[in-house]
């Protein structure tokens, strides 16, 4: 009768323990919409500024139409010539691409939420070999013109500067028939001597412009031979994309990073030639923020569970070693308040850095443990035991949030180390005798 007491007991406090995980599942849908909020917050910066900027070339295009006479037979058995009109062009790669420049890093604020977005200030410097456009029977070739991809135009501060061969040439918006590059601006070029075919002329290209964006830059490598370099003053930068910089330096003061990258390790100009170009292989640099209090809120509410099992369980010990009478709904109560720090934590990270909502969240719910358990236990010594408790385990999962790459194993160790202190602590406990002398 006795153990069956005790089994009721255990069966209880599981009970309670499924119980609680309600409010954790409410916490973390929370945490989960906010997330949600922020991610608003970017589309809306994006959808009045300027997105993420993707560049693309600059390319060489060369227009053909070709007509061709077939000979048809109409309806009554009739036979006619008509002629097909094909369109179609040509896009030359350059030979080397070099994109440099400085992203000037800020941010904007949708409520309570910060966006990070810059201003780029490129340079781009193309050379083109002369190629070959070959004569085909029926084909004529159009004037060639200079394709510059740009994910969203409305980024462009001011009017860039291009210069062929020496020579300013005026950008129009749209790409013409290059539909593969997306969306940006073009400048049509010298005519072709022959339009029946020949020789286009190698041509150098360069380009400075003042680009707005939010978040990420990407720089498609089109060129046979490519060198990027970029740099910022953003501490904080993400590496992504296809390609990693060859070199790079990451200081408190900025960032510098740099990639040499060659057709023979590239498949963008088969993927630009193909379309569409937001597909096609690039390199990218992120501005992301250097505390993400989501994902971290997130993290942390995933021990919620364990919080709340660990300090059942001390309240178990307690009450069969001390001999303690803990009601269920005590036991509700300090479970609760255990979820309730998640809620600060993510609501206070909102409004002041993560380490400071994380103390005061801590502070705030083991004072109220402290008092509360100091009159459960019988004893405020018991209550500030339980305190200290707490204390170690905010720390201990604080440790597991700031080291993002060790948590898997300091999370092992601490199980470890948890099971191994209470396995130790009730070694020499006689169950069967703690059962019996249950009233």
């Amino acid at each position: 009768m006795k153990s069956l007491k005790m089994l009721l007991r255990f069966a209880i406090v599981g009970g309670l323990i499924l119980l609680l995980l309600v409010p954790l599942t409410m916490i973390r849908g929370v945490i989960t919409e906010r997330a949600a909020y922020r991610e608003e917050a970017f589309t809306r910066v994006a959808d009045s500024r300027a997105g993420a900027q993707t560049l693309v070339g600059p390319i060489r295009v060369v227009p053909w139409t070709e007509r061709e006479q077939v000979e048809v037979v109409d309806a009554q058995g009739n036979k006619k010539v008509q002629v097909n009109t094909t369109e179609g062009h040509w896009l030359q790669m350059p030979r080397t691409l070099e994109v440099k420049g400085e992203l000037l890093p800020d941010q904007r604020s949708v409520g309570l939420f910060k966006v990070p977005v810059y201003s780029w200030n490129g340079q781009v410097k193309a050379v083109f070999a002369a190629d070959d456009y070959p004569a085909k029977a029926g084909r004529t070739y159009g004037r060639p013109y200079l394709v510059l991809g740009v994910s969203d135009a409305r980024g462009l501060v001011g009017t860039p500067n291009l210069r062929v061969d020496g020579t300013a040439v005026r950008l129009l918006p749209g790409v013409g028939a290059a539909a593969t590059v997306g969306r940006g601006l073009h400048a049509p070029m010298a005519g072709l001597a022959d339009a029946a075919g020949g020789t286009l002329a190698g041509s150098s290209v360069e380009l400075e412009l003042r680009l707005d964006g939010s978040r990420l830059l990407s720089v498609v490598p089109a060129g046979d031979d490519n060198q990027i370099a970029l740099r910022s003053a953003w501490p904080h930068p993400s590496f992504a994309g296809s390609f990693l910089p060859n070199e790079r330096r990451v200081t408190a003061q900025g960032f510098d990073a740099h990639w040499a990258v060659s057709s023979l390790a590239s498949d963008a100009q088969r993927q630009l030639r193909e379309g569409p170009s937001d597909q096609a292989q690039s390199v990218q640099v992120s501005l992301v923020d250097p505390v993400d209090v989501y994902t971290q809120a997130d993290r942390a509410s995933k021990y919620g569970v364990l919080f709340v099992l660990l300090t059942f369980v001390g309240f178990i010990l307690f009450e069969l070693i001390k001999s303690l009478r803990i009601h269920p709904l005590q036991y509700l109560m300090v479970g609760l308040a255990l979820a309730v720090f998640f809620l600060l934590l993510i609501s206070l990270s909102e409004h002041i850095a993560f380490w400071q909502a994380y103390l005061v969240s801590a502070v705030a719910c083991i004072g109220l443990q402290a008092v509360y358990l100091a009159n459960v236990l019988g004893h405020w010594k018991r209550g500030l035991g339980f305190a200290a408790m707490l204390t170690v385990l905010y720390g201990a999962l604080y440790g597991l949030l700031i080291s993002e790459n060790n948590a898997l194993l300091m999370g092992s160790l601490l199980l470890f180390a948890i099971l191994a202190v209470a396995m130790w602590v009730t070694r020499r406990v006689d169950w069967y005798g703690l059962a019996a002398s249950l009233k």
